[in-house]
């Protein structure tokens, strides 16, 4: 590395540690106060870093600046604000619908991959590689073990990728290729739809196509898998009507039929019944008196939903869906808050009302 990139480096201050086993560190600009990740790589094809570097790629991390140095290479790249399709996937909470999205999201990036000249092979799909943005959107990182793909390589030297995602030819047996990138979409998507209970037939054989061991029984390109995929979207789909249950109704403590639950849901509800209505507030009387029990009533039970997440309420309030357990308890804890006030400002409002007509 010499002076200038040196000095350019120092630019950039470490303000916390995203992965210290992998060396990725979140930096700031000392001028323009934007933060970056900055990561420190021992393993890497520099070609690939460069050609990203000149041609940015919508969907994967426009690389800032890059140092090479004693056989490591110093990478800064924007920061990507979002959440891992690891965490996404653990959280349980995917549907078919919202992995067609990302599936076709993340071919349109390996597209544009692979149509570079030479075209680049990721050679690492896996979950933890994929980023999903606050907005909803896929952004692809790592590429540590990418290369550019040559007609004339007969076999892959060295084992880059992560066992259970490699595709055969990253072992040796034969050379990675674009396919090699349609393999490890397709175990993606196995890994993405295990937790489904009823999984189309048409979209099973999708899979089934993406991962054969024989490379030339893979789909031919990305271009080939997206259409697969999207004319299975197009087709009509028979109307369904959706089986009403009254337990999806049912205030907590009754929804799963628990008998425990419910023995101490019952004498909770009723003492918030007893609280609210026997309620007596000193020169309140009358109409007055009867708005102020209701809304104490309302507030007893707003807690009570928003606690319990009751048809699934937590969606509508961002923290409450955060990966953190401590920012989902905050988040919790806000929500509540936010929505006792709004009560009890609405109840204030409907007395000024009623005051000076009592």
């Amino acid at each position: 590395m010499d002076f200038s990139q040196s000095l350019t480096l120092s630019y950039y201050k470490t303000i916390a540690t995203l992965n210290e086993t992998h060396n990725i560190f979140l930096v700031q600009h000392q001028d323009t106060h934007k933060i970056y990740v900055k990561k420190i790589l021992n393993v890497y094809n520099i070609d690939i870093y460069k050609e990203l570097s000149t041609h940015p790629i919508c969907g994967i991390p426009k690389i800032v600046d890059y140092y090479e140095n004693e056989n490591q290479l110093i990478l800064i790249e924007h920061y990507i604000s979002g959440q891992s399709l690891e965490d996404i996937i653990a959280s349980e909470t995917l549907d078919l619908q919202t992995i067609i999205h990302y599936t076709l999201e993340l071919c349109d990036i390996f597209e544009k991959l692979h149509n570079l000249n030479p075209p680049i092979v990721h050679r690492d799909i896996k979950p933890s590689n994929i980023i999903i943005t606050e907005h909803n959107h896929v952004v692809l990182i790592d590429f540590n073990a990418a290369k550019h793909f040559s007609d004339s390589s007969t076999s892959d030297t060295i084992l880059l990728g992560t066992k259970g995602y490699a595709a055969p030819e990253q072992y040796g047996f034969g050379s990675s290729s674009p396919k090699t990138d349609i393999y490890g979409m397709g175990i993606l998507l196995k890994e993405l739809t295990s937790s489904l209970p009823d999984i189309p037939k048409a979209f099973l054989n999708i899979i089934e196509k993406c991962v054969q061991i024989n490379p030339s029984d893979r789909y031919n390109t990305v271009a080939e898998l997206k259409n697969a995929i999207q004319n299975l979207v197009d087709q009509p789909k028979p109307e369904k009507q959706k089986s009403f249950s009254y337990n999806e109704i049912l205030p907590p403590g009754f929804r799963t039929r628990t008998a425990w639950k419910m023995l101490l849901a019952i004498p909770s509800y009723l003492i918030i019944f007893w609280i609210s209505f026997s309620l007596t507030v000193e020169n309140i009387h009358g109409i007055a008196l009867w708005i102020e029990r209701i809304f104490c009533l309302l507030i007893f039970l707003a807690i009570i939903l928003i606690t319990f997440n009751y048809r699934n309420i937590h969606h509508s309030f961002p923290l409450c869906k955060n990966k953190h357990r401590t920012i989902r308890f905050l988040g919790i804890i806000l929500f509540n808050i936010v929505v006792v006030m709004a009560l009890l400002i609405l109840m204030v409002i409907l007395l000024s009302i009623r005051m000076p007509l009592g």
